[in-house]
């Protein structure tokens, strides 16, 4: 079996950034790999450019099938300061660089090669394994899991339970080393604000245009939060982790509290950042757009659009009349696009994922995790099927994890891929359905 390093770095050296994706040499050479091992291998495609690979190594089929999936495309790496070529997937330091070594191309390596090992040894499974090789999760999913989740729902009957990005990772906090399995995600949507205004000559004095009022407001999104919203999913990890941390436990506590939450988070400073996102619902400016390609012209319509993020169980309606609230009556507030997250959490099987964290490292404290951002398991979610953020990497306090994550000089320490490797192995090894 090729080393994991090598599988990496190969998987690095194919550029597969999303837009276009052109996923299909990635998808082709591991599917090879699972070939040469004799694993059954089919190929699931909207577009044959763009294809996506399901595995299934197969055990007795006396427990349900559990499904592990990551996707193999990578946001760009242009317009960042890299010190290295971000496709060459060099070794320096301790670490794999380049695109896609953290999202998710390396930890998809670790279930590969969990999956490769357990055949390897003839592993006795009372249940089947899945791995499920994506295209588009960058994107919107049209080409990888909203398709097949849309299209081909017959082939994961049973499955209840799958291993997907991101959690596990080491993080500390108050000098506490804590193990994040992600049980839930935010939702996503695509908003447009649009304000229209008095549009004439660029000499005249305009002093209520369109983009006058798309400024003001978004310095409003700039300086205000949306209103505290406390999920049932923040509150057990946010409380998991005051438990643990003394008497700046005390204080985190306090970030539920509405009456206290806004200046509590402010006083966490950057250790707050992740708290108040999963606290709030959120927007961020992204795009702005008016129709104008003349310096001398005031256009008459402005727009921006907004990357919005909702709390679990929050609805767009929701969301629009906060913003309606916020920003006031004179704008117009559209909808692009919206994916509702999974409404409820299965939390069956985090204490056996839990288990296998401390066994391998005593020192750490596995918690349930909420994620700020979205994966591909709100396609899967409609299926039934609770996703657990399980790819596990032991990590220095000191490596940046959060912000290499579509930023420059993206790597993955050797030591944490084969951490990773060994308890995806473990956990599917041990696990009972």
């Amino acid at each position: 079996m090729l080393e994991p390093e090598h599988i990496l770095q190969k998987l690095v050296n194919i550029n597969t950034v999303n837009p276009p994706g052109n996923e299909l040499q990635c998808i082709e050479y591991m599917k090879g790999l699972f070939d040469d091992a004799g694993i059954e291998t089919k190929i699931l495609a909207k577009d044959p450019n763009r294809p996506n690979l399901l595995v299934r190594l197969l055990g007795s089929g006396e427990k349900p099938p559990i499904l592990l999936y990551g996707h193999v495309d990578t946001v760009p790496a242009t317009g960042q300061e890299w010190s290295v070529d971000p496709f060459a997937g060099l070794i320096k330091d301790g670490c794999i660089w380049g695109r896609g070594t953290l999202d998710m191309k390396g930890l998809l390596t670790m279930f590969i090669c969990a999956v490769l090992r357990l055949k390897a040894e003839k592993a006795d499974l009372p249940f089947d394994i899945m791995l499920l090789c994506l295209s588009d999760e960058e994107d919107t999913g049209e080409y990888g899991a909203k398709y097949i989740c849309e299209n081909h729902a017959e082939l994961f009957s049973g499955v209840k339970y799958a291993l997907g990005e991101l959690g596990g990772f080491s993080m500390y906090v108050s000098g506490k080393k804590f193990y994040p399995v992600m049980v839930s995600e935010k939702q996503c949507a695509h908003l447009k604000v649009t304000f229209k205004g008095r549009g004439g000559h660029g000499s005249t004095i305009q002093k209520n245009s369109a983009l006058t009022q798309l400024g003001e407001a978004l310095s409003i999104l700039a300086k205000k939060r949306l209103p505290l919203h406390v999920s049932e999913e923040a509150k057990v990890m946010l409380l998991s982790i005051a438990s643990q941390i003394g008497f700046k436990g005390l204080i985190l506590k306090q970030a539920l509290n509405p009456l206290l939450s806004d200046k509590i988070l402010d006083l966490l400073g950057e250790d707050g950042r992740y708290f108040d996102a999963i606290l709030h619902n959120t927007v961020n400016a992204t795009i702005i757009r008016n129709e104008n390609n003349s310096v001398n012209v005031i256009p008459a319509e402005a727009a921006f659009e907004l990357d919005t993020r909702l709390v679990p169980g929050q609805k767009i309606e929701a969301v629009v009349e906060e913003l309606r609230v916020l920003l006031g009556d004179g704008c117009n507030i559209e909808v692009i696009n919206y994916d509702p997250g999974a409404e409820t959490v299965d939390y069956s099987a985090f204490d056996a994922l839990a288990g296998v964290l401390k066994e391998m490292d005593p020192d750490g404290i596995p918690i349930p995790y909420i994620m700020s951002g979205v994966t591909d398991g709100r396609f899967f979610s409609k299926l039934g099927i609770q996703t657990y953020g399980f790819t596990p990497m032991n990590l220095p306090e000191d490596f940046p994890f959060i912000d290499l994550i579509h930023g420059a000089d993206e790597r993955l320490p050797i030591d944490a891929l084969h951490f990773g490797i060994a308890a995806v192995y473990k956990f599917l090894l041990s696990y009972d359905g």
